[in-house]
């Protein structure tokens, strides 16, 4: 009987209860939409860290980290890669030689990290070939040849085929320098990445740092995101002597940033959770004062209080929920929609760049958000309705029925 005049009531002023509707769903869709946008910028910069940066798990001397000196080098690198490269779980394990340098042109000089790559395995690895915005990859049997990043290419003035100095702290510690030719320009979404990095065959890096046939990183992409971490941990076991990193640890900037915009979804949820919450006691007090008289009457006849209270909280929360379908559908034809182009942010792609972020970002849901954000709206529903249901509550029949 209550949910039947619950709803009815509801209806008695159309125009109002609309309007309440219409905010539900309105609110519902941007909370919605919202989240799916976030998760689509967040897994797009994990993804591009994982596919263009750091790959799933790196494998380094356990000192390297904390001065890449090259004498802490991987002393049986090309062993770990056949048992890599054994594991079905993994896609593609590439060996590196990492030097911290300085670049010198006529236009200039600046601090680089100088990646030796083997071409075809860092192909598959971060796909540099596909980066490639001038020039060419490195080319069959050339030597002394440099892949710099377009940024870079810009602060030191550098064209293609034009020559370039490299000088590095070799394994031995002293001062080592030698000449390359630009044959390609690179071009990332990341351009403080770009700025940083430049890419030189593994023979030229060992004949530069004295390296001779030893390397000191080991890069691995796998199959899956989620084995990151249990291979890792194998491997940690199966060879103590070596530092095995996850993504998580070597970009810990991730992790951060998904603590940090998880946090401000539920800021932006709250406010949008708060509006529709006043907006619903506003509603409901005016209809509670506006049958203060018919409330004061059901008392009078012998209407349990509790039963005034529930008719109240009931007539809230079938008011929200009717705005729930809509805005939920609304929500979804939006993903669905942008997920498929993605939004197009290219007029500032300068200020997204300068962070690594994507200027095209592809919404999209995760497992619950949907049903989190109904609940979310049908706690704020209940809530809202305790003062009204309080008030209708807390009134005297005989002055009720003198209103």
């Amino acid at each position: 009987m209550l949910l039947r005049v619950a709803w009815r009531n509801i209806w008695r002023n159309r125009s109002r209860s609309l309007v309440i509707i219409a905010s539900v769903g309105i609110g519902l869709w941007a909370g919605i939409f919202l989240i799916a946008f976030y998760n689509g910028m967040i897994r797009q910069r994990i993804r591009s860290a994982i596919d263009r940066e750091v790959s799933h798990l790196q494998i380094h001397h356990p000192r390297f980290s904390d001065d890449h000196d090259l004498r802490y080098h991987l002393g049986d690198a090309y062993g770990i890669l056949d048992v890599l490269r054994n594991d079905p779980g993994v896609l593609v394990a590439a060996p590196r030689i990492v030097a911290h340098g300085m670049v010198s042109t006529a236009a200039g000089s600046a601090g680089a990290v100088i990646n030796g790559v083997d071409p075809a395995l860092e192909a598959r690895l971060t796909r540099l070939d596909a980066k490639v915005a001038e020039g060419a990859y490195f080319t069959a049997g050339g030597r002394q040849e440099v892949i710099v990043g377009q940024r870079l290419a810009r602060r030191l003035r550098l064209t293609l085929h034009r020559k370039l100095v490299l000088t590095v702290s070799d394994r031995q510690g002293g001062l080592a320098s030698a000449a390359f030719r630009v044959t390609g320009i690179y071009r990332t979404p990341n351009t403080p990445y770009d700025e940083a990095n430049l890419f030189i065959r593994i023979p030229d890096a060992a004949a530069l740092c004295s390296m001779a046939d030893s390397v000191n990183e080991l890069a691995v992409l796998l199959q899956r995101d989620e084995a990151a971490d249990s291979l890792s941990t194998h491997l940690s076991a199966d060879f103590p002597q070596w530092e095995v990193k996850a993504w998580k640890d070597l970009a810990p900037e991730m992790q951060v940033l998904v603590a940090t915009t998880g946090g401000m979804l539920y800021v932006f949820m709250g406010v949008i959770l708060l509006s529709l919450g006043f907006g619903i006691v506003n509603t409901m007090l005016m209809a509670v004062l506006e049958r203060t008289r018919e409330i004061g009457m059901l008392l009078a006849l012998g209407m349990a209080r509790g039963r005034v209270f529930g008719m109240v909280l009931i007539e809230t929360f079938l008011l929200v929920m009717a705005g729930c379908p809509a805005g939920i559908v609304a929500a979804l034809a939006t993903v669905a929609l942008t997920s498929r182009k993605g939004i197009d942010f290219t007029v500032f792609s300068r200020v997204l760049e300068s962070f690594g972020w994507e200027t095209r970002v592809f919404p999209q849901l995760g497992h619950g958000d949907l049903w989190r954000i109904v609940l979310l709206v049908a706690l704020t529903a209940l809530l809202a309705a305790l003062l009204p249901a309080r008030r209708a509550f807390s009134l005297d029949p005989a002055d009720a029925m003198r209103a």
